[in-house]
């Protein structure tokens, strides 16, 4: 898919523990922040085989085993397999060096080693999304492109009054897709913020810049967006200061936004590489997110 992408480089396709993890230096490196992108599948085999399992979920591991699903089960213990992965090849450190804490409405931070490095997680259907940031917050966030959801029913929980009038003047499909890209976009900002859920969306707003399509069959895309209103804000605009937001298409049929602020330099101690000439992660990240969003899936038509 063809793609022109807003401030930072697409997400980055890692098929599986072997990474490219060089890849994702590099882009810690240029840009202070990476994104990676890959499905439950593409990790499955390395999740089974892994005889550390219980060790690298950590205390996860009760809520693993609890999973009601066999496939429920898999899908939390990839997606922890590939933030720690992620993370430990950040940081170049062996992966069961790591460890997690957790903030109030489950945002995760590193500890240790990882204690300058920021780590967001989304995932959707078979995709998992990890953001991860040497020079500020970070929020991540993933929606399959087509899914339906109703303006009616969310407009009113989602959009500032500036942006429930631009989209009520949309044709349908138009709409519907400029919604979810909203949507996105929101939730990357919350989840970056900490805030997660607690904070409401039509509090804030964003103002659009596209720069191609998004959408399936679109031919790829990607939206800017700036931050346009945020409550109690100062006349001087600190409360935006240093923040930038994307959003690409993955795979054809995805949507992934991204938030990020820059409050620091790139600059990050780390560990020197076990190897010199690979940043291959050396071995499994342990997180825990609030569970999918209950109030999009509740609205879904």
């Amino acid at each position: 898919m063809g793609a022109e992408y807003g401030p930072g480089s697409a997400p980055l396709a890692v098929a599986g523990p072997d990474g490219p993890w060089d890849e994702l230096g590099d882009r810690l490196d240029d840009e202070g922040r990476a994104v990676v992108c890959t499905t439950w599948g593409q990790w499955l085999t390395a999740a089974l085989l892994d005889p550390a399992l219980r060790p690298l979920l950590g205390h996860d591991w009760p809520r693993y085993r609890q999973g009601p699903t066999a496939a429920g089960r898999m899908r939390f213990a990839v997606s922890r397999l590939v933030m720690k992965y992620t993370a430990a090849s950040a940081l170049n450190v062996p992966v069961d060096t790591l460890d997690l804490g957790y903030r109030p409405g489950g945002r995760p931070v590193l500890r240790g080693l990882g204690g300058e490095l920021e780590v967001s997680l989304a995932h959707t259907d078979e995709l998992i999304v990890v953001g991860v940031s040497r020079t500020g917050p970070i929020g991540v966030d993933a929606e399959p492109a087509a899914r339906e959801i109703s303006f009616e029913l969310l407009r009113e929980h989602v959009c500032t009054p500036a942006e429930d009038a631009e989209l009520a003047l949309l044709p349908e499909e138009e709409r519907r897709a400029r919604m979810l890209r909203l949507w996105t976009l929101k939730e990357a900002y919350t989840k970056a913020l900490g805030h997660g859920m607690r904070r409401s969306f039509a509090g804030f707003g964003f103002v659009i810049e596209p720069m191609g399509p998004i959408g399936p069959g679109a031919g790829g895309g990607a939206a800017r967006a700036v931050l346009a209103e945020v409550p109690g804000e100062s006349g001087d605009g600190d409360a935006r200061e240093g923040w930038t937001f994307a959003t690409h298409p993955v795979q054809g049929r995805y949507l992934v936004s991204e938030a990020h602020r820059r409050v620091r330099s790139g600059a990050v101690p780390v560990a020197a590489p076990a190897d010199s000439g690979s940043r291959r992660a050396a071995g499994p990240l342990e997180e825990r997110v609030p569970e999918p969003t209950g109030l999009l899936r509740f609205l879904d038509r």
